[in-house]
C-alpha cells in the first residue's frame, strides 16, 4: 500500500484508544516518503491525527499523570 494511503487509513480509523499507536505508525510512514510532494499529500492527515491526539488527551503532559 502507498504510504500516504496508509496514513489516510490511519486517520479515518483512529480512535481514542489507538491514537498514540496510529500517530507513531504515521510518523514512521512519513519518514519513508521520498519527496516533498508526497509529504504535502500526507500533511493534512498528519495534522488531523495531531488534532485528535490533542482533543482526546492522548499525550501525557506530566510524569505520573493518570486519567
Amino acid at each position: 500500500m502507498d504510504p500516504v494511503d496508509e496514513i489516510k487509513k490511519l486517520y479515518y480509523g483512529a480512535t481514542r484508544a489507538t491514537i498514540q499507536r496510529d500517530i507513531a505508525r504515521a510518523v514512521a510512514l512519513l519518514k519513508q516518503l521520498p519527496n516533498e510532494d508526497e509529504r504535502q499529500r500526507a500533511a493534512v492527515y498528519m495534522d488531523g491525527l495531531s488534532q485528535m491526539r490533542s482533543e482526546w488527551g492522548g499525550k501525557k503532559k506530566e510524569k505520573g499523570y493518570r486519567e
